[in-house]
């Protein structure tokens, strides 16, 4: 096999990753990218009120491509956009109960996608892997001049635990 550098093996696995989760996903309508924006929404809504910038900061996303993916969400009635009392500018995306219903299938999905990803990998495998890519992440980040939101201590172990990894697709 040609030696290849990191970015390629990220470039490999990732396309590898959406391919598998985007035909898991097909007969429940939705594609991988959507699905992570669903499991998101569900899992921080609780905590208060989730955001469009929310969403392009957690997956780095443009505007415009996550008014994209929300506005097929909406449309799909996956979610909905309700106004929020202190900034009528603002509006919240709200799970429906479609997107409750699409919890259970969409998190068995991911699960097994990581479950056969990380297969044959010890616990202090993935741990480190999963070091070494939030590292990754910071050290794209301070090139681009941004502050890494990756690699503080606590802040990693409790985030590596809801860790969605980004895609850039619809």
């Amino acid at each position: 096999m040609v030696e290849k550098d990191c970015g390629a093996w990220i470039n490999l696995l990732s396309h590898k990753v959406k391919a598998r989760l985007n035909a898991m996903l097909m007969n429940l309508g939705i594609t991988a990218v959507q699905s992570r924006v669903i499991y998101y929404i569900l899992n921080h809504c609780q905590e208060g009120p989730v955001f469009q910038r929310d969403i392009e900061s957690v997956f780095g996303l443009s505007r415009s491509t996550a008014t994209g993916i929300l506005q097929l969400l909406e449309k799909n009635g996956i979610i909905r956009r309700e106004s929020v009392a202190s900034d009528a500018r603002l509006k919240s995306l709200v799970p429906t109960q479609r997107a409750v219903q699409l919890d259970a299938q969409v998190s068995a999905c991911l699960r097994e996608t990581d479950r056969m990803l990380t297969r044959g990998l010890s616990d202090g495998q993935i741990q480190l892997f999963k070091e070494m890519a939030a590292q990754m992440l910071c050290n794209l980040d301070d090139w681009e001049g941004e502050t890494c939101a990756y690699v503080t201590s606590k802040k990693f172990e409790a985030e590596q635990k809801n860790m969605v990894f980004p895609e850039k697709e619809q």
